[in-house]
């Protein structure tokens, strides 16, 4: 066509005019490939190719875009369109004489036209379109598929295919024969035509896409409706149904079509039913022509029945094209729910067309759906998705698009048919291990397949649909291990204990990595304890690293403990340990096997009863020298140390045992052990060196002397186990527990209190104390036990105050004010006890520290007096004050005096304490002031007036404790003797102390009665007490 076509007039656009000389020739193209005489296939497909062409043009006019890139897209493809129209006209002049290799030739130059339209289509931008989504992709689809447009060329050859012999000949032989239009809603796809394609045989396309040529001027439709239009439009592109294929009965096409004696043809079981009617078979008629019957013999119509089978598989392969088309073109909802459901009758009319369905792409079309907003088409697609996964080369085909995230998201619809057939398809799909595999990679799919399974009172379908799915998925091992993290254990325990050995291998492997809430490990230990045992017992060596790895950490938690031993694993443990020692192989078992020892023994499952549990196949307990000593050798031959804190570890569960105490004191003490323990108080680890601690700590009361020599013999000791925090409430649990093993150790050991005094550590502890006092708010977990630790080590100094250096220490810093008020300011029982223990020390050496007046210095200033007329100014004479208890001058820095300290008050409000301990302490440090070396009645006065009588009896009344009761008793007993008629008369009217008395005397030990008998003969003394003597009797 000449290039002067396409000059502009001054009133259009570039985009105007040459879209409407472009539609102008595609029109034509149309006409001229539909009236071709010969290669109709070809020729009817490359008419439609066109027809789309006109379709896109049309959307770029209508978007009224003047971009250079869109115009020099027309130009060129009415550059393509002239030759393409050139081709045609010649091929109308010579319809008549032209050969089969013309046409061929015209076919294949026909065919570079539409791959090079193709190629222009695709350089158009989105941006041409604005916000016409569905131009943009139609566009852009018609672009690849014209990309790679192919027509296949039949060689001429003068018999005729197999499925085309029957058609003409058939159709000769019923000249009356009539064509009923087709009922399908669908046109013939465009796409690519497939190997066995009979587009060729619908010979009404050809007015079809006249007709719809000649409505290219509707320039300014949407491509929505335009689509929807051609649906609608489309039943007279399908290939006609003829009236010899419905039966004369039923009116439908015939599936098994037979022919009667009268000639006719019927659906077999309809005339059979119709025969059935009849009581007197000479009575039979022939239902269409009326004329009796022989006989009711029935012919099957073979030719017929192939017939019609296949003018069904052609115009099934239309509808797939016509499907193919609206699903790429879009549409209303209910044109794309209608395009699904022919797709579904389809398929499940003819299984066979899915393998069609596949090829031509809907697969990918129909993804595509599951992203719109509409339910009822996302629930039709999935519902045809996952008809087409049945097939494996169908799942293959899905698991390469989006519809695998895409469906597992929708499990989360509040929509009811979505989330059924979401978790249909995703049955389907989880049966291949391929697809399996990905389902578990796509984020929270897993977690939201757990939560689905347990909504059961919800909904029970898809409950059980998503247990099936998980269940498929559990043929890939990574599934389970991630299904394991979302706290369902189903599946590894279940191929843990029936899965194939590599498996179990697995699982146990995945077992020991994976970090398990403490209620999963109950439940694992429940389930899977039987057969991981067994897999020690009889599995390789990297079977059985991995089970030590799983058991280390079930038995972390401390309620498995039982479950673990009464599986039989102990020995095992034992064995384990010992048997890797002799042969000097690999540590790792033996550390995992010691630590597996340590947690069980810690859990207390045996209620401490390690006398009685199996060891070793010899007969051999937990708390047998055997074990004992071969743990202590384990220690001493400079195992890791992960390997010594487990065998510390089990050491402090057996020396907390009284009955296997003994072995574990016995063994230290025969050995070097108590030298590395010390020495593992320095370990630069935390873990090592609290280990040490805590094990040393329980030692001390068993051989705390013979720890004291080690200790004051290691270099750096005992002053680097006082350690004050970085900063105040930072307290360490290493620095808590360090202070509190040396406040434990022995207090009259006057050699390790010399050596922390040489330390010159008095001063640190001093004022560590006073910052755990302050700290307020700012306290953790671990200051209590560290200032208790640190009060502890303070009073052991006050247990050998015999020593001239102890004495000078606590008088330097005033031990008396420093504990009288910690007694006042502490909230912690055990710093109150110690307070009240240190102030009992000390208040028992004021009776010999308390110095007598000194008078000298007054009889040698008389004789320097002024004569009397003279000492009118001179000053009062000096009068020095005595200690009432002490009986001289007393101070509470210098002689400790509890007076001087206003100590009593204090010590008295103790005695109202819940603790009996702190009760008990008090009572002590009061006794001091009763001593036979005090002045006992001023004493008496004293306290009584301070009400310690009362407080006495109260302390007596509340707790029922032997030691507590012997002190209590003895203070009473001074108080009867030096307290005059008011002591007596108090503890008389005290009923229920007289009960407690009696109850003493009755069930008290040796002691305790002989202090009760004395009280009581003090109370049957007086006269106004015979109802109490009676009531004691």
């Amino acid at each position: 066509m000449p290039c002067s076509c396409f000059q502009l007039n001054a009133d259009t656009t570039p985009i105007t005019s040459i879209a409407k000389s472009l539609l102008a020739s595609l029109s034509e193209i149309t006409t001229s490939a539909g009236s071709a005489k010969i290669e109709q296939n070809n020729f009817l497909e490359i008419g439609s190719y066109f027809y789309r062409v006109s379709q896109a043009i049309e959307e770029i006019q209508t978007s009224g875009n003047t971009k250079e890139h869109a115009v020099r897209a027309l130009e060129s493809l009415s550059e393509r369109t002239d030759s393409a129209k050139a081709i045609l006209v010649k091929l109308q002049q010579s319809a008549e004489n032209i050969s089969d290799n013309e046409a061929h030739s015209m076919i294949k130059q026909l065919e570079v036209i539409i791959n090079r339209i193709g190629d222009d289509l695709g350089v158009i931008t989105p941006s041409t379109f604005r916000d016409e989504i569905y131009a943009e992709t139609v566009i852009q689809s018609l672009s690849e598929e014209m990309k790679r447009a192919q027509f296949e060329i039949h060689e001429t050859s003068e018999t005729k295919p197999d499925n085309q012999q029957t058609w003409p000949s058939y159709l000769e032989e019923h000249p009356n024969t009539q064509s009923i239009a087709g009922s399908d809603l669908y046109s013939i796809s465009t796409e690519v035509r497939t190997k066995n394609s009979h587009v060729s045989d619908i010979p009404q396309i050809l007015e079809a896409l006249t007709s719809a040529s000649q409505r290219n001027h509707r320039r300014h439709r949407k491509m929505s409706n335009a689509s929807e239009g051609s649906v609608m439009e489309a039943a007279q592109f399908m290939e006609p149904a003829y009236k010899s294929f419905f039966c004369p009965l039923t009116t439908q096409i015939m599936d098994d079509p037979v022919t009667i004696q009268s000639g006719v043809t019927y659906e077999r079981k309809a005339i059979t039913e119709y025969f059935e009617s009849f009581g007197n078979p000479e009575e039979v008629v022939c239902p269409t022509t009326k004329e009796k019957l022989q006989n009711m013999a029935m012919s099957p119509n073979i030719a017929l029945r192939h017939i019609i089978k296949e003018w069904k598989d052609r115009n099934e392969t239309a509808q797939l094209k016509g499907i193919h088309a609206v699903l790429s073109v879009g549409g209303t909802e209910a044109v794309i729910l209608e395009a699904i459901k022919n797709l579904q009758n389809i398929c499940l009319r003819s299984p066979k067309k899915i393998i069609e369905v596949r090829d031509i792409g809907i697969t990918t079309l129909l993804v595509r759906l599951l992203e719109l907003k509409d339910r009822a088409v996302r629930c039709a697609a999935l519902e045809m998705i996952y008809l087409l996964a049945k097939e494996d080369e169908g799942k293959e085909l899905i698991g390469g698009t989006p519809a695998i995230s895409t469906t597992m998201r929708m499990l989360s619809s509040s929509y009811q048919p979505i989330r059924h057939a979401a978790l249909l398809l995703l049955i389907e799909l989880s049966k291949s291990q391929s697809l399996a595999e990905k389902m578990g990679l796509v984020t929270g799919g897993i977690l939201m397949l757990i939560q689905t399974k347990y909504h059961r009172c919800t909904d029970t379908f898809a409950s059980e649909a998503a247990d099936q799915v998980l269940r498929n998925m559990e043929q890939c091992p990574n599934n389970i291990k991630l299904m394991v993290e979302y706290g369902y254990l189903e599946p590894l325990l279940n191929n843990l204990i029936q899965g194939s050995e590599e498996r179990k291998l697995e699982m146990a492997t995945y077992l020991s990595e994976i970090i398990l809430e403490d209620d999963n490990k109950t439940y694992v230990a429940e389930r899977a304890s039987p057969v991981l045992i067994h897999m020690l017992h009889s599995g390789d060596l990297l079977s059985r690293k991995a089970v030590f790895k799983a058991l280390l950490q079930i038995s972390s938690y401390h309620p498995n403990g039982k479950i673990l031993v009464d599986a039989g694993i102990v020995q095992i443990l034992v064995e384990e340990m010992f048997k890797k020692q002799i042969h000097n192989e690999s540590m790792d078992s033996v550390r995992e096997a010691s630590g597996i020892l340590a947690n069980i023994l810690e859990s207390g499952a045996f209620g401490l009863a390690l006398k009685n549990l199996p060891a070793t196949k010899q007969g051999h307990t937990m708390a047998s020298g055997y074990v004992v000593f071969n743990i202590i050798y384990m220690i001493r031959n400079s195992t890791p140390d992960d390997l010594n804190l487990n065998l510390i570890r089990i050491l402090t569960c057996l020396i907390k045992s009284t009955k296997s105490a003994a072995p574990v004191v016995s063994a230290v003490k025969e050995s070097d052990a108590s030298y590395i323990l010390v020495e593992l108080l320095s370990n630069p680890s935390h873990e090592i060196a609290t280990a040490a601690i805590k094990l040393l700590t329980l030692l001390s009361s068993h051989i705390g002397h013979l720890l004291i020599e080690r200790l004051c013999k290691t270099h750096g000791l005992p002053e680097d186990l006082i350690q004050s925090p970085a900063a105040p409430g930072q307290i360490t649990e290493r620095q808590a527990l360090s202070v509190s093993f040396l406040a434990k150790l022995p207090h009259q050991n006057l050699t390790l209190n010399m050596a922390l005094l040489s330390k010159n550590t008095v001063p640190k502890i001093v004022e560590s104390i006073n910052q755990a006092q302050q700290s307020g708010a700012r306290q953790n977990r671990y200051t209590s036990l560290y200032l208790e630790g640190l009060v502890g080590i303070l009073v052991r100094f006050t247990a050998t105050l015999y020593d001239s250096q102890m004495l000078f220490l606590a008088i330097n810093h005033n031990f008396t004010t420093m504990l009288t008020d910690l007694v006042a300011e502490t909230s912690s029982d055990e710093v109150l006890r110690l307070a009240a223990a240190g102030l009992e020390k000390l208040s028992s050496q004021s009776i010999h520290l308390t110095q007598p007046p000194k008078l000298k210095r007054e009889r040698f200033l008389n004789l320097f007096c002024l004569p009397q007329s003279l000492a009118s100014c001179s000053s009062s004479k000096i009068q020095i004050q005595l200690c009432p208890v002490h009986k001289g001058v007393c101070s509470k820095q210098d002689t400790f005096c509890l007076i001087e300290a206003k100590a009593v008050p204090r010590l008295l409000a103790c005695l109202d304490h819940r603790n009996v301990e702190v009760v008990e302490s008090t009572l002590s440090a009061i006794s001091t002031l009763l001593d036979d070396k005090v002045d006992v009645e001023r004493s008496v006065n004293l306290l009584n007036a301070m009400n310690a009588t009362q407080q006495v009896l109260k302390a007596v009344r509340h707790h029922k404790n032997e030691s507590l009761w012997q002190k209590a008793f003895w203070i009473i007993e001074r108080f009867l003797l030096k307290g005059g008629q008011s002591s007596i008369s108090l503890v008389s009217q005290d009923r229920m102390f007289a009960i407690s008395v009696v109850t003493a005397f009755h069930h008290g030990e040796a002691y305790t009665r002989q202090m009760a008998e004395k009280i009581l003969r003090y109370l049957d003394k007086m006269p106004t007490l015979s109802a109490t003597a009676t009531f004691t009797a």
